[in-house]
C-alpha cells in the first residue's frame, strides 16, 4: 500500500503558508522564481485552488463560507464578467473561479457579459471550429473546455446549447486514437509523434463529457492511446509538479470504465505509475520546491492522487478518502 499521508501533511503546511489572513484569501506563490516574476498577493488561482485542495481533502470550511464566497466573487470584473490572471487565458481563469464557487453552492456575482454572443449554439460551434486543434491543442483546450464550464456553471445556457456542444465534439473525435480533434492528431504509428498535447487537450473536453454523463465516442481507442503513452514514455511524467499526470490518468481511467478494454493491463500500468509518482512527490522538499509552492500546480498533483486512489481501491492510504472535484463539477 502506498501511504499518501506524509504528502498530504505537506499540502496542509503549504496551504497554511499561502494564507493571507482573511478566510478564503490566498496567494498563489510564496517563493521567488529565478526567471519569472511572482505576485505574492491575493490571486484568483491562490483562492480557487485553496478551496479546491480543501475540498479534495474533505476539509472545505463550514464556517465563514460567505467570506470565502465574497472573496472569490470579488475577483470578477463586473463589466466583462470575467476573472483574469496573467498566466492563463481569461476563459480558463473564469471557468476555474466559477468552478471553485460551485463548491460552496455559489456562482459569480455578475453575468458573463463578454461571453454573451457565444450563448448562441451556432456561434459556439464556430468558436470551437476556430481553435488551433493541430498546432496548440493543449492550451487551446483551456478555451474550448472553459467555455462550457463557465457558461454551464453560471447557469447561462440550457440543454440545447449543452447538447449542441457535446454533439459537435462527438462528431470530431478521432476514431484511431480517441483524441480530439479528427484530422489534427498524429497517428501513434508515426515514429516520434508528439501525441501527449492532444491527450492533455482531450482531458479538458472529457471532463465536460463526464459532467454531462455523456458517452465517449471512442473509449477503447483512448485506452490504447493512454497505454501507449505510458509504455513508450511519450511524456516525462513525474519530473515536475503540474497537471500532466492527472490528464493522463483521468483519460485512461474514465475511458476504461466506459468499455473495459485491456482492463488488466490498464490496472497494472496505473499501479506502476502510482508507485513512481508517489515516490517522486515524496522526494520533493515542500519548503523549497517551486512546483509545490504553486498552489495551482500543487492542486493538479493532488487531483492525480485522488483519481489514482479511486482507480486502485485499497492501494493508496489516506486518513480520509480524497475527493476529486471533477466528480462534482467540470473544470480544473
Amino acid at each position: 500500500m502506498l501511504d499518501l499521508r506524509p504528502i498530504l501533511e505537506s499540502v496542509d503546511a503549504i496551504l497554511a503558508r499561502h494564507a493571507l489572513g482573511a478566510p478564503g484569501a490566498y496567494a498563489r506563490w510564496t517563493l521567488p522564481h529565478e526567471r519569472r516574476e511572482r505576485h505574492f498577493g491575493l490571486d484568483p488561482y491562490g483562492c480557487a485552488d485553496a478551496a479546491n485542495l480543501l475540498y479534495t481533502r474533505g476539509r472545505l470550511p463550514r464556517e465563514e463560507r460567505e467570506t470565502w464566497i465574497a472573496t472569490l466573487q470579488g475577483l470578477q470584473d463586473p463589466e466583462t464578467g470575467l476573472f483574469q490572471e496573467a498566466t492563463h487565458h481569461p476563459l480558463h481563469t473564469t471557468a476555474h473561479c466559477i468552478a471553485a464557487l460551485e463548491l460552496f453552492d455559489a456562482g459569480p456575482r455578475a453575468p458573463l457579459h463578454a461571453l454573451a454572443e457565444l450563448r448562441e449554439p451556432a456561434a459556439m460551434e464556430a468558436f470551437l471550429e476556430g481553435l488551433d486543434w493541430a498546432g496548440n491543442p493543449w492550451i487551446e483546450s483551456h478555451r474550448g473546455a472553459g467555455l462550457y464550464a463557465a457558461l454551464v456553471l453560471a447557469g447561462e445556457v440550457g440543454p440545447e446549447w449543452r447538447e449542441r456542444y457535446l454533439a459537435w465534439l462527438a462528431g470530431e473525435s478521432d476514431p484511431e486514437t480517441g483524441l480530439w480533434r479528427r484530422g489534427c492528431v498524429p497517428s501513434l504509428r508515426e515514429k516520434g509523434a508528439f501525441v501527449f498535447p492532444h491527450l492533455a487537450s482531450t482531458f479538458h473536453y472529457l471532463f465536460n463529457f463526464e459532467h454531462a454523463r455523456a458517452p465517449l465516442p471512442h473509449p477503447a481507442a483512448l485506452v490504447d492511446t493512454a497505454l501507449a503513452i505510458f509504455a513508450e514514455r511519450l511524456f516525462p511524467f513525474a519530473s515536475f509538479v503540474g497537471f500532466a499526470e492527472v490528464d493522463q490518468v483521468y483519460c485512461l481511467v474514465r475511458a476504461l470504465q466506459q468499455c473495459g478494454h485491456r482492463f488488466a493491463e490498464a490496472r497494472e500500468a496505473l499501479r506502476r505509475f502510482a508507485a513512481e509518482y508517489v515516490a517522486f512527490l515524496s522526494g520533493l522538499d515542500p519548503a523549497s520546491d517551486p512546483g509545490l509552492d504553486d498552489l495551482h500546480a500543487l492542486f493538479g498533483a493532488v487531483c492525480c492522487l485522488a483519481e489514482l486512489q479511486r482507480a486502485l481501491p485499497g492501494e493508496l492510504r489516506t486518513e480520509e478518502p480524497l475527493r476529486l472535484v471533477l466528480d462534482r463539477r467540470p473544470f480544473i
